[in-house]
């Protein structure tokens, strides 16, 4: 079978061994398309995962067999993620699923970008779901990343018709900010880059450029009565964006992190303190919010048309390049 693994920094098709069943619980299934996510850019351009490895985890694939209590059957089109939480450790019952160790463990075998995957029965039991007749392969790949937004704004605990602003409107960003007006707030975003305004503003979301600090803080404080926003979404991925938050969030607001920045910087003491801020981060989500994001999808709340850039496997490399010089929004590899 086909896989694109890491070697000698960049990523190649190469050739393995086909994975089956034997005697093990789960399923094989024949990958269609796999997302690419922002964590395997940061994987791949870090040097963080070592040369052999298999990226991937936004799958969208066809069940080839299985043993199996879920219900599931060969034939099946479904789409799944890729972590599972224990619900019982000291992190699970502290609501930090994504710390979990069980969580971390958990993956899919070899990766998404393989045409062929192992889910355990684990996964069968907990993450995966029929894709929906309504949904395109492409738009269904976006299931697992929206489901990390649905968890950050449930972990921001914010009250319907809270003004929030989400700074960085990539995929991550246009995603996060259709969710939060799902869940009732009154949403702003902000970017650098006019296209993904453009994008944002077509989306029906307040969108203005933020490169201009001034400007930023004027244009929100106009919007919200000069208070500020409750709370800003870090999506962005640039060092200069934490500025843009503290000049937007209200005295006694939040900042909910997701995203890591080049130079690690982050919110000083003082800013903490004076203002009286909340600051927390958002990682990756458990099952109930993946549920939430299959139906966000299915019933167009959140509409992902147009957002991915279609690659075949063969051309892998070019995806990952082109998404990071912000060619294209999402790449979409198409085994």
């Amino acid at each position: 079978m086909r896989v694109a693994e890491i070697s000698d920094n960049k990523i190649v098709v190469k050739e393995r061994e086909q994975i089956t069943l034997e005697e093990k619980t789960g399923a094989i299934v024949k990958v269609i398309g796999c997302g690419l996510c922002g964590s395997d850019i940061v994987k791949f351009r870090e040097h963080i995962s070592n040369d052999g490895t298999v990226l991937g985890h936004e799958i969208v694939a066809e069940i080839v067999e299985i043993n199996s209590n879920s219900g599931f059957k060969v034939g099946d089109t479904i789409v799944a993620s890729h972590h599972i939480p224990c619900f019982r450790c000291a992190y699970c019952k502290g609501k930090s699923y994504s710390m979990c160790e069980h969580f971390k463990e958990t993956n899919i075998v070899p990766g998404g970008f393989s045409e062929y995957v192992y889910l355990s029965e684990e996964h069968l039991l907990n993450v995966t779901h029929l894709k929906p007749k309504n949904l395109s392969n492409e738009e269904v790949s976006f299931y697992e990343p929206l489901g990390c937004c649905v968890r950050a704004v449930k972990r921001a605990e914010l009250s319907p018709l809270s003004n929030v602003l989400v700074v960085g409107l990539g995929t991550i960003g246009l995603l996060m900010a259709q969710t939060l007006r799902a869940f009732g707030m009154t949403v702003h975003g902000c970017d650098i880059m006019p296209d993904r305004i453009h994008k944002a503003q077509s989306l029906g979301i307040n969108a203005f450029n933020s490169s201009d600090l001034e400007f930023a803080h004027k244009h929100i404080y106009a919007h919200t009565n000069n208070i500020g926003v409750d709370c800003v979404f870090m999506t962005s991925g640039a060092d200069a964006a934490i500025s843009v938050a503290l000049e937007t969030v209200r005295l006694g607001g939040k900042i909910l992190v997701f995203s890591s920045t080049p130079k690690n910087l982050g919110y000083t003491n003082n800013d903490i303190y004076y203002k009286e801020l909340t600051v927390l981060g958002s990682y990756s989500p458990r099952p109930q919010d993946l549920e939430t994001s299959l139906q966000l999808l299915t019933n167009g709340e959140v509409n992902v048309k147009n957002l991915s850039t279609v690659y075949p496997l063969e051309k892998i490399q070019e995806a990952f390049n082109d998404t990071i010089s912000n060619k294209i929004m999402k790449a979409y590899i198409k085994m």
